[in-house]
């Protein structure tokens, strides 16, 4: 089943938003386990009207669900399995492992430079290298809903350093057998993502 493209304007719209709260709760989820307020909240984040009856809309769902029957001490030792583990994570959360590259190339470094030329600097306190998921994600939102960049930048951005390094970590995520909740999170991350591939094809 193809997903119809979401709609590009070149200005702050409704969509543009919709798009920059998921990012934010992408991000979110894969920076921590969600606690109870957190499950709450997700029950109601995206209206069901704005993804409608798609596998966008159903995959929302589906999390939603899951949220619905969710214990947090349940969740949080699902992420720390997943993402942190004792000594290896189970699925590594960041991106640049996944990005095939000649010993020449160094996908961090220009993620470090680019993230200077947008403005755009690692909080302090924060353990995690610029590549982590839900960094990359934070990003997306922030370039829409923050700094209002173009298409343009969004676009390369999220061809250089975020769709093939999210989509393969969305495979390794789904077929984990110490994923349960985050399964969910990963199909709809990856059917957003490709919504939004493919929408970026369009400029």
């Amino acid at each position: 089943m193809t997903e119809a493209p979401l709609k590009f304007t070149s200005t702050p719209s409704a969509e543009d938003q919709a798009r920059a709260n998921l990012y934010g709760i992408l991000a979110r989820l894969y920076f921590a386990p969600p606690d109870a307020q957190l499950l709450a909240a997700l029950t109601s984040a995206l209206d069901d009207a704005v993804m409608g009856d798609s596998p966008l809309g159903e995959a929302w769902r589906a999390l939603v669900e899951a949220c619905r029957g969710a214990f947090p001490v349940m969740l949080e030792n699902e992420h720390t399995a997943l993402f942190v583990g004792t000594g290896k994570a189970a699925v590594t959360p960041y991106l640049s492992n996944y990005v095939l590259r000649h010993q020449s190339d160094t996908p961090l470094a220009a993620l470090r430079e680019t993230l200077r030329g947008l403005g755009i600097a690692r909080r302090e306190g924060i353990g995690e290298y610029e590549d982590h998921v839900a960094g990359l994600m934070e990003t997306m939102r922030y370039l829409i809903a923050v700094q209002h960049r173009s298409l343009e930048v969004q676009k390369d951005f999220f061809e250089r350093f975020v769709y093939d390094g999210a989509v393969s970590f969305c495979v390794a995520l789904s077929g984990s057998e110490q994923a349960s909740f985050y399964k969910r999170v990963a199909r709809l991350t990856r059917i957003f993502l490709d919504i939004e591939k493919n929408a970026f094809s369009m400029l």
